[in-house]
């Protein structure tokens, strides 16, 4: 990619074991489709919420220097997904579900609710050389809040042994961690301007009697921290919800009777 960028190349073609990008993993939801075309920001969200098929820094370069992207098979002739500025010719709401069960969960008990004591406490994460990805402070109850925070699986250790260090310093409890959850998202740059997909998103994973544990959201992303064991159950959830019925719809292409 830094290559294609540096002689300002017309298209950079990217060969790989997939035909393109998909709207979930091929191997978790059998319905998954290839998409014609993914924008820069929709395929940065989903590199980094868990799909393989292009690094986080490539599409990051790609998107720097606009340099449209041609993902296709070394193994099967045409097919493929482009990738350039602007929205999905699909117009989809959303364009992908994605799951990254990469993450684990930091959980600071009867932490003051005063001033500075989040500051203090991310600081010293940060210093640890520690990324922070989603983080939730319970609503204070007698002076007191929890806050809870995920990071990578790698980082883990680090973390809880840089939160451990100062707990005594902050006034806080006890320190809780969990591995054993996932983050599963929806990524599409049609939602910004349609109500009610986190509302949808919500729903479907209900039906499934699965519990959200954090959530936070984007411009074109929602994501939920859930248990790790319904990772697979989530994705196929949400696709069905989401891209199955998108696929049917009038925006999709579809020719309605008049």
């Amino acid at each position: 990619m830094a290559v294609a960028a540096a002689l300002k190349a017309d298209l950079c073609e990217i060969y790989t074991d997939v035909d393109g990008v998909y709207t979930a993993d091929p191997n978790i939801c059998e319905k998954a489709r290839r998409l014609d075309r993914v924008s820069y920001d929709e395929m940065l969200e989903l590199a980094s919420m868990g799909a393989k098929v292009l690094q986080t820094r490539s599409v990051e370069l790609a998107k720097r220097f606009r340099v449209p992207v041609l993902t296709l098979s070394s193994f099967t002739e045409g097919g493929g997904t482009l990738m350039k500025e602007g929205k999905g010719m699909e117009s989809l709401v959303v364009s992908g579900v994605a799951a990254d069960r990469n993450e684990a969960k930091v959980t600071v008990s009867h932490v003051p609710d005063r001033q500075g004591i989040a500051a203090r406490l991310f600081q010293a994460v940060a210093d640890a050389n520690v990324v922070v990805d989603m983080i939730v402070q319970n609503v204070s109850e007698s002076g007191y809040t929890d806050i809870t925070f995920t990071v990578t699986k790698a980082d883990l250790a680090r973390a809880q042994k840089t939160v451990e260090g100062i707990i005594g310093e902050l006034g806080a409890g006890k320190v809780r961690t969990d591995v054993n959850v996932a983050k599963v998202s929806i990524i599409g740059s049609g939602m910004h301007s349609q109500p009610g997909v986190a509302a949808r998103m919500f729903s479907a994973l209900a039906k499934e009697r699965i519990n959200i544990l954090m959530i936070s959201t984007s411009e074109i992303k929602v994501s939920c921290l859930i248990e790790e064991k319904y990772a697979e159950l989530a994705v196929r959830a949400l696709h069905a919800a989401f891209l199955e019925e998108e696929k049917q719809s009038p925006k999709a292409g579809k020719k309605t009777k008049g």
